[in-house]
């Protein structure tokens, strides 16, 4: 596949995305599987405060462990 340069971001958003011909819903699909795979499967609820950056940065670790923890039980397969 040959590299588009573009001189604007108007110039970028009009060109067609160039896609071989049959490969349209396959490359959706992984894009799915690849969304699926990166993304939390379950969200705290609420709205949280925190006091300090740090704070926050290890919630955010928390959730993400506690939704990795759980993905990989659900993961049919190994890890």
């Amino acid at each position: 596949m040959a590299v588009q340069r573009f001189r604007t971001i108007e110039e970028m958003a009009a060109a067609p995305v160039v896609v071989p011909p049959g490969e349209g819903f396959d490359r959706f699909a992984r894009h799915c599987a690849r969304y699926w795979a990166i993304a939390p499967r379950v969200y705290p609820r609420g709205v949280f405060r925190f006091r300090t950056l740090a704070e926050a940065q290890a919630a955010r670790e928390r959730v993400r462990d506690e939704g990795n923890a759980g993905l990989h039980s659900r993961r049919p397969g190994p890890p």
